[in-house]
């Protein structure tokens, strides 16, 4: 049985990951985030009651797991608490079952007046982000004048830094973005407020997470948005603003990268992306209206539609390569339950070259590539709720095989319905 397990998207994001972290959390100690922030989005149906968990830990629904944010992970104090006061309007009781990286940068009220100036500013190419303020909360940490959770220790300190970050804000929104300045007592008074209940949730993760391991405590790394919105190796710039690849976990946690036993790969049975950026196979009109309505591909966290495609095995491949996967869960099987045909993509064309083994490294390079499709059978029967692999129709077996055969790597679950009790897992390597 394996014991220290990161889970994370092999896609854009928003490939069902709350769900597999929440079943695989069953048996486990802690179940640790360490990146992003409240900009994700996790929809987990749990005896058909939908949850939606933006910062949270997914698997923090189970009793016996103590969820961590880990340093990689930056905090909007008020999304964090409402997000707190929220579960427990659903009879879910979390508060003393968080724990706080001391390290985490925090998002304030400046970050998310800057991220939407920016979007607005016609002198700046639109990214499509959240607006939440991720983006220049961790533009702070890289700069070195960020605030972090560590800071509500010392208000005095607090307080000069607090002048000193709001001045290099407002003359940037004054002076370039035309935009109204941010008031120091306002936000002061927000991190006043909220800092008594931050700090009592404040530990040593590493330490944590160090005495865990040597304890043999089955531990969960869960990742937020997916490969291709690594601020490194995704589709750069229509990506996120921190490591959602399977290293950010050493990094966002504080522990060592031998300790991590398996990598979880997550995708959907098609693709889907938010914002701006490439998409060599997106689809339009009454195919993507189908994907949309039956895959109810709308922003958990923005309520955005999501831009839908064929599923793209040069991308997995590219996945399968930055993240050392070792195993596959196949999401929303169901979805393509009443499709004539189902393509996936295969190859890349770019002028006579066929290309089958990576994806271009730079934007420009996007605009190049076709997608070349490999089209299978779809299976005209529903897939909703089959917990058995030989219950599926064959031509979706012949579906999951074919890509298992493509990317060479095995599929371990599949998922073919929201609820936690939707699933096949074809290998239980976690006993579950």
């Amino acid at each position: 049985m394996y014991k220290n397990v990161i889970i994370l998207g092999a896609q854009w994001g928003d490939e069902g990951k709350g769900k597999i972290v929440d079943l695989l959390t069953k048996k486990s100690s802690y179940v640790v985030r360490y990146q992003g922030g409240h900009n994700a989005g996790h929809t987990l149906y749990v005896n058909k009651k939908k949850i939606i968990l933006h910062i949270v830990p997914s698997g923090i629904l189970h009793d016996n797991v103590v969820g961590i944010l880990g340093n990689g992970v930056v905090i909007s104090p008020i999304a964090l608490i409402n997000e707190i006061y929220s579960l427990e309007k659903q009879g879910i009781f979390i508060k003393d079952k968080i724990l706080i990286s001391e390290n985490c940068f925090l998002v304030l009220p400046y970050h998310v007046h800057m991220d939407v100036s920016r979007e607005k500013s016609s002198e700046i190419d639109i990214i499509g982000t959240t607006k939440r303020g991720i983006g220049p909360a961790y533009e702070d940490k890289i700069a070195r004048r960020g605030l972090r959770i560590g800071d509500l220790r010392n208000i005095k300190q607090l307080e000069i830094k607090l002048k000193e970050i709001l001045y290099y804000y407002n003359f940037q929104l004054i002076n370039f973005y035309k935009s109204n300045p941010v008031d120091y007592n306002s936000v002061l008074s927000e991190i006043l407020d909220n800092a008594p209940f931050l700090i009592n949730m404040i530990a040593d993760i590493p330490e944590i997470l160090h005495s865990a391991i040597k304890s043999k405590k089955m531990l969960i790394f869960e990742g937020a948005q997916g490969t291709f919105l690594d601020i490194d190796h995704g589709t750069y710039p229509y990506v996120t603003s921190s490591n959602s690849t399977a290293g950010g976990a050493s990094i966002g946690s504080g522990i060592g990268p031998l300790n991590f036993d398996y990598i979880l790969g997550v995708f959907k049975a098609y693709s889907t992306r938010v914002g701006f950026g490439p998409f060599p196979t997106e689809v339009f009109n009454k195919l993507d209206d189908y994907f949309c309505k039956q895959g109810k591909e709308f922003g958990s966290t923005t309520g955005r539609k999501r831009r839908t495609g064929w599923l793209d095995l040069i991308m997995l491949k590219r996945a399968i390569c930055i993240n050392s996967f070792s195993g596959l869960c196949l999401t929303k099987l169901d979805v393509l339950d009443y499709l004539q045909d189902i393509k996936i993509c295969v190859a890349y064309r770019k002028n006579h070259d066929i290309i089958s083994t990576t994806t271009p490294l730079f934007i420009d390079n996007w605009n190049e590539v076709t997608p070349i499709y490999e089209t299978l059978p779809g299976w005209n029967v529903s897939t909703m709720g089959i917990n058995s692999f030989s219950d599926l129709p064959y031509a979706a077996k012949n579906y999951i095989r074919r890509i298992e055969e493509i990317l060479e790597l095995p599929i371990h679950f599949i998922s073919t319905g929201p609820d936690r009790k939707h699933i096949i897992i074809l290998n239980n390597l976690f006993d579950i």
